[in-house]
């Protein structure tokens, strides 16, 4: 389910191309990430947005020399990336380039060094220093991101707007059978527990609208 691919993303970060990404210098203002439209597909709904839960395949390549150095269908048995965007899971050069995207859009991107791995590069990726990267990357879904308002309110059985471990634990439960994993006993109270040192940065035994809605949605 969607929800349940949200709460994978709610529960491990992924280390999806995630080496941190800071500006080098006075210059990043006037660089950009320049986006080429490949092709656009007829009907485009919904449109990406901060906080959504995207499902993509990509290629990066140094534009020095045009080596690829990165491909999504090589990793994880060939299946497309779930990240949610805006949120730093990629690079910020990526968040920037995936914005007001469709469902079956494809786009070549070009990053400039400020806004993937600056002056330090990324060793463990074989970029090198100062990198200008092209990505090419074509978008297959569109959802709510795990910490949408819905999502929220989903768990939040009794609408306090704030999240018990009671409710978290039931949520968890529906999710584990709906995706119908074999998990070991212990996994459920693992994972409850590291929801929650992750989540509940005032330790009240609760998970407030605010510690839940880190990607800065407003409706709550």
């Amino acid at each position: 389910s969607d929800m349940g691919r949200g709460l994978t993303l709610l529960l491990l970060p992924l280390a999806l191309l995630a080496a941190p990404a800071r500006a080098e210098g006075g210059t990043a203002a006037a660089e950009e990430v320049k986006i080429e439209v490949l092709h656009l597909p007829e009907t485009c709904s919904p449109k990406s947005k901060k906080g959504d839960l995207l499902n993509a395949h990509y290629d990066g390549f140094l534009a020095s020399d045009g080596s690829k150095f990165y491909c999504s269908r090589t990793q994880n048995e060939g299946h497309p990336k779930w990240f949610v965007l805006g949120v730093g899971q990629v690079i910020k050069g990526l968040d920037i380039a995936m914005m007001n995207m469709c469902p079956g859009e494809k786009r070549k991107v070009t990053i400039p060094p400020s806004l993937a791995y600056g002056q330090q590069g990324y060793a463990q990726g074989k970029i090198p220093p100062n990198a200008t990267l092209i990505f090419e990357i074509e978008l297959y879904a569109v959802n709510k991101g795990p910490r949408s308002v819905e999502a929220f309110n989903q768990i939040d059985k009794d609408g306090d707007k704030k999240l018990s471990e009671l409710e978290i634990s039931q949520y968890l439960k529906e999710e584990f059978a709906r995706d119908g994993k074999e998990r070991h006993p212990s996994a459920h109270d693992e994972i409850l527990a590291d929801i929650f040192k992750k989540n509940d940065h005032d330790r009240d035994g609760f998970i407030s609208a605010k510690e839940y809605n880190v990607y800065q949605h407003d409706e709550l």
